[in-house]
């Protein structure tokens, strides 16, 4: 039997857990969150909005069906670390391909087992998020703290510099739509829908002007998901600004956030974010719920939106926070949540229907 190795969690206010690492050595910061997936461990480790986060699951037994590479998200795992009650060693599933700790050893992803996942959830969820460390090296506690108030935080920081894509990539060849994807660390089953909706889907670095996007004669502009506070990344809310009214435009989590602040709008910082898949939400035109995925700690505002232009249209039933608008006028609007899925509900993925209905519509005023 494999020796174990210690290891410890502490959080900016001096909290420590303690456990022992089923993945690489050696130690990583990060701000702390909860995730209440049961399931969909290996599309949460490869979600690029996790970058700059460390990631702790609810749900109290991880690993149990191993690791495929058909259902990553993107091309690595971006979590800065991962905490877990129970770490299976048993991977059974005709689809594994390996187990969870031997696919975190080989990406460098510090993790850690035998917590009290419960107790570290309540008290994030009290407390609020926060700033912490997993080490496998140093388990002075005092040591640990100096260095976790020293770590960066995720306000006003730019971390979509680091998930982006480097450069032009297709996804795919044809289509009836073109779509220009503005890759903020998209995640991989937007772009797979969008090619089943039958777009030629074109992703993009999230740095590339409007001109370059609009020079492609887009059909559609998906603005994505991504990691971080949307206040760090001023550069891509300008190049929004002038995209928008020239083509449909459809925003998803950060994308979402960006186009709030492009209308004027302003962020503010969640308490413990939404992290899950678990979340009901409105649609405040058919009176629907909705049970939807999420991960974000940042939100748009809508008091700060103008009233004349922008409406919302749907809403957060656990805190009434705002999860969609849209503008009166113009062919764009957004949704807080992830109606990609992946992991998750699909109950919400009719929204890729509206956006397809919107570029027919532009097609049709053209002609």
């Amino acid at each position: 039997m494999t020796e174990q190795v210690k290891a410890k969690i502490v959080l900016e206010d001096g909290r420590c857990f303690e456990g022992v690492s089923f993945g690489a050595s050696g130690e990583t910061f990060g701000e702390v969150v909860f995730n209440t997936s049961l399931a969909g461990y290996q599309e949460i480790l490869t979600d690029p909005s996790y970058k700059g986060q460390i990631v702790t699951m609810t749900y109290p037994l991880i690993g149990n069906y191993g690791i495929n590479y058909e259902d990553m998200e993107s091309r690595k795992p971006f979590v800065e670390g991962f905490i877990v009650k129970e770490n299976s060693r048993i991977a059974s599933n005709w689809r594994s391909q390996k187990t969870l700790a031997d696919y975190l050893k080989e990406n460098n992803i510090v993790a850690i087992e035998g917590v009290d996942t419960r107790a570290l959830t309540r008290h994030i969820r009290l407390k609020g998020s926060m700033k912490a460390v997993i080490s496998t090296k140093d388990l002075d506690e005092k040591n640990l703290l100096k260095k976790v108030k020293k770590a960066p935080g995720l306000v006003g920081r730019d971390l979509v510099k680091e998930v982006t894509a480097g450069k032009l990539i297709p996804w795919n060849e044809k289509g009836k739509y073109r779509v220009i994807v503005l890759d903020c660390g998209v995640k991989y089953n937007i772009l797979r829908i969008l090619a089943e909706k039958d777009c030629e889907v074109i992703v993009v670095p999230a740095d590339t002007k409007a001109e370059d996007i609009l020079q492609k004669s887009p059909d559609g502009v998906m603005l994505s998901n991504g990691p971080g506070d949307p206040e760090g990344v001023p550069y891509v809310v300008e190049n929004v600004k002038k995209i928008i009214g020239k083509v449909p435009i459809f925003g998803i989590c950060l994308g979402h956030q960006m186009l709030g602040l492009a209308f004027g709008g302003r962020t503010y910082k969640l308490k413990f974010g939404h992290h899950g898949g678990n979340h009901p939400v409105k649609d405040l035109k058919t009176g629907r719920v909705f049970i939807t995925v999420q991960n974000h700690n940042f939100c748009v505002d809508v008091k700060k939106l103008s009233k004349s232009d922008i409406e919302p249209t749907h809403i957060n039933l656990n805190d009434n926070t705002l999860e969609g608008m849209r503008h009166k006028r113009l062919d764009v609007f957004s949704v807080q949540f992830h109606p990609e899925y992946a992991p998750g509900p699909r109950d919400s993925k009719y929204l890729f229907d509206d956006f397809i209905k919107m570029m027919e519509k532009r097609r049709a005023k053209k002609k």
